[in-house]
């Protein structure tokens, strides 16, 4: 677990893919607990330590998560998520090009709760709900494309879901047409970026996560970075 941010109100961790955010049936441990762990010895916290899980990543996405310290802190959070405040960036290895170098993605997906997938159409079906987000390319290797991801909105599987709909699966995500897993078992979706005013103090906060120890993922980032 890696700690890119912390303070009285609020800590941001990087998670890494397989891990869950919040304990499951699986009975795995998850990362809500390793930050209580950790909160515990490093301030010597007596008793039970309090955390606010207020978003969430899927268990093959890494990338940031951001936890509230206080109760004051976690139902701020969690109207700010509601509300949009929160400006949240991912970045996603697809694995064919785009038909445009950057857009806007619209659809109504559903949910099957059988499945645990989402399905997008191009206009309102009965029980769905809106989905939208901006791309662009940002890189490309001879064969993936890096996009960087803003979202609009907040549905299950929501990137996973547009992205393949347009013809351009996440690498590894078998569930949404990738032709092969990763070796990991998790897929190219990284939630890469947060920027929100803190819900306390008021102070800006911008963090990046590092990208995952991949070689695809390292060349990729200094191909963008070239590129800036």
């Amino acid at each position: 677990m890696q700690v890119l941010y912390e303070d009285n109100h609020v800590i941001i961790v990087s998670k890494e893919v397989g891990e869950i955010v919040q304990g499951d049936k699986t009975g795995d441990l998850p990362l809500s607990d390793m930050v209580k762990a950790y909160i515990k010895e490093r301030y010597a916290k007596p008793g039970e330590v309090f955390l606010g899980v207020v978003h969430r990543l899927d268990r093959p996405v890494s990338g940031l998560v951001l936890f509230a310290r206080t109760s004051k802190a976690a139902s701020r959070l969690s109207e700010m998520f509601r509300t949009r405040a929160i400006q949240k960036t991912y970045w996603a290895i697809v694995t064919q090009q785009p038909r445009q170098a950057s857009g806007k993605l619209t659809h109504w997906l559903t949910r099957d709760e059988k499945t645990n997938k989402a399905r997008a159409y191009d206009r309102e079906v009965p029980n769905s709900k809106k989905a939208e987000l901006d791309y662009r390319v940002v890189a490309r290797s001879d064969r993936y494309w890096l996009l960087e991801v803003e979202l609009h909105t907040g549905r299950h599987h929501q990137i996973r879901c547009q992205l393949s709909k347009m013809g351009c699966p996440i690498k590894g995500d078998l569930k949404y047409g990738a032709p092969r897993s990763n070796p990991d078992g998790g897929i190219s979706l990284h939630a890469r970026h947060l920027v929100f005013e803190h819900p306390v103090s008021k102070k800006h906060i911008d963090i990046l996560a590092p990208v995952p120890q991949d070689r695809l993922w390292q060349a990729l980032q200094r191909t963008e970075e070239g590129t800036e």
